[in-house]
């Protein structure tokens, strides 16, 4: 059975921390609810819901999942390259005991899920604004025990790698070039992102669905014309805190 770990969204949200985004006015009663009908999209699919309180000390606190890397057989704590975000990880680090041992990282380590495609037994690590050099060290280490494969990836342009590249299901890679280098990508079947919808690389496979932004409506023909079933999920106004759809879950096996 698929269990989500979540967080609801915060009072403070508007506040949020931004890299590559101009800051825009959010509506945060229509963020949060955008947030309860992704869970209910989730609940849809056969995903059990463990949903966290909102921390209004943690504008950022809904993006749970760059605190904490959930594998089959452990979950890795992490150490968030925004300062702001680091208290985030004790109520997610107490969460996921109740299904995982936990390892941590630590200083000088940072180190983001969002920066983290894992496909299989090998993990895609990006080496970002977020995830330094000495997170990927920590988490090689972590995971050699495990038999994991990490492979480090440059991102240029944007937050996470996932922001740039996401596994969509099956042998099949959405990714969009000018910020990710895909040549680590090499057995899989590239779909490449139109020019004018840059962050629609994001999205979360479920089952035989693939969660995908409702506004990406090229990106969503592309998908759909290669035969991948699509769940539309509408993130707009998540979306101008950097979000995705990815970004909202922590989805493991119990």
């Amino acid at each position: 059975m698929l269990r989500a770990l979540t967080r609801q969204v915060s009072t403070t949200f508007a506040e949020c921390e931004l890299t590559f985004l101009d800051r825009q006015p959010i509506d945060v009663e229509k963020a949060i609810a955008q947030h309860r009908a992704y869970e209910a999209c989730l609940t849809e699919l056969g995903v059990r819901i463990t949903s966290l309180p909102a921390d209004p000390e943690f504008p950022d606190g809904v993006f749970v999942e760059d605190p904490a890397i959930v594998l089959d057989e452990l979950a890795i704590i992490t150490r968030p390259g925004a300062e702001s975000r680091r208290g985030e990880t004790e109520s997610i680090a107490q969460a996921l005991s109740h299904f995982r041992e936990l390892l941590y990282v630590d200083e000088p380590a940072t180190l983001e899920g969002g920066d983290v495609v894992r496909i299989g037994k090998t993990l895609y690590v990006g080496l970002s604004r977020r995830t330094n050099r000495e997170g990927i060290m920590q988490l090689t280490a972590l995971l050699k025990p495990f038999d994991y494969l990490v492979v480090p990836i440059n991102v240029n342009g944007c937050l996470h790698l996932k922001s740039g590249v996401c596994w969509a299901g099956g042998d099949v890679i959405l990714a969009n070039r000018e910020w990710i280098d895909v040549a680590h990508f090499h057995d899989f079947k590239i779909i490449d992102v139109p020019a004018d919808e840059p962050s629609a690389a994001d999205v979360l496979p479920i089952n035989d669905q693939l969660l995908v932004p409702a506004n990406f409506i090229r990106t969503r023909e592309l998908l759909e014309a290669k035969g991948i079933n699509l769940r539309p999920v509408d993130v707009s106004e998540l979306q101008k805190a950097e979000a995705g759809v990815t970004c909202m879950s922590l989805v493991f096996n119990v």
